[in-house]
């Protein structure tokens, strides 16, 4: 397996398990905090119901995910698992591919079509197959990517894929729907047997710093910056809430650089148990490391997957 391969796989799960998690950082609530944040809510104004919305989700503890996200021709795929949120991203999720170019890549230069993804404060795991432990991993099957390592990645990119691992929190979608100044009742809906309120609203990143907010600046540029450096100029979201004040459903659609993104989430089980640890040492290699092995260089820009080249 030559060096430009190796590259070119081991990119491909970081932005794998990268997108993937921020499809399922939009969920909320544990059963607890659920209650509490359902009780005496009055949902006087769309702005009114989605504070309400984000202090339960920033009181949350866990929750089931089930997901797809699709970016253009590059991937698309199917995330299951749980996340927890308390103290940082942990967790793990199922990724399988499903179609598109990176799929494409992992398939036949890896013989992988899903991989295990372990989150973990400092880092997070993607399980390969054996073919890329034969080739690549030297006999190991596990790729450990550090967050500050990441963030040294393809410029933008691993800034990018740096910021959404380690920062993105569970309420992002109520984050990003508070920013875009223009949050709407869209409608009820059934949504897995759930009465839900569906809200809707539209980010433009240009107008993130002039137009009315209901963020603070802090959390507004944070925002900006991360969709900045993911190519996106615009973003529509669209969250449905249940009478638990929990988001249930969210539908993120937006145009990236490396094409129209479209994730949607499902949430359910709040306050499952969620226990992940690091997976055996001697079962491990070190994205940074491998990277050296194969004579390439982690700062550089010509990757070809991640999502802001």
């Amino acid at each position: 397996m030559n060096s430009t391969t190796a590259r070119r796989i081991t990119l491909c799960a970081a932005v794998a398990t990268a997108v993937t998690s921020v499809a399922a950082c939009g969920s909320s609530g544990s059963g607890k905090a659920a209650k509490a944040a359902g009780q005496g809510v009055t949902r006087v104004s769309p702005i009114a119901a989605l504070r309400s919305a984000e202090t339960s989700t920033d009181k949350a503890d866990s929750a089931r995910v089930d997901g797809t996200t699709t970016i253009g021709s590059m991937v698309s795929m199917k995330a299951q698992g749980a996340l927890a949120w308390g103290d940082g991203l942990t967790g793990r999720l199922t990724l399988t591919y499903t179609g598109g170019t990176m799929a494409e890549t992992m398939r036949s230069t890896a013989g992988i079509t899903s991989m295990e993804a372990r989150y973990l404060p400092d880092a997070y795991y993607a399980h390969m197959s054996d073919t890329f432990a034969a080739r690549a991993g030297g006999g190991r099957h596990w790729l450990r990517y550090g967050y500050d390592d990441l963030g040294r990645l393809a410029g933008g990119s691993g800034a990018y894929l740096k910021d959404q691992l380690r920062n993105t929190t569970p309420n992002q979608s109520v984050k990003l729907l508070l920013a875009s100044g223009d949050v709407r009742k869209a409608g009820e809906a059934t949504v897995r047997g759930q009465h839900t309120t569906h809200y809707a609203g539209t980010v433009d990143v240009a107008d993130l710093a002039t137009r009315t907010s209901h963020l603070p600046k802090s959390q507004l540029d944070q925002l900006k910056q991360q969709l900045t450096q993911a190519g996106v100029t615009t973003e529509s979201v669209d969250i449905w809430i249940n009478d638990q004040n929990l988001l249930v459903k969210k539908v993120e659609k937006a145009d990236m650089t490396a094409g129209t993104m479209t994730s949607t989430a499902y949430y359910s089980d709040y306050g499952t148990k969620v226990s992940v640890t690091a997976p055996p040492a001697g079962d491990t290699r070190d994205f940074k490391d491998l990277m050296k092995s194969q004579g390439t260089v982690t700062g550089g820009t010509g990757t070809g997957t991640g999502t802001g080249s």
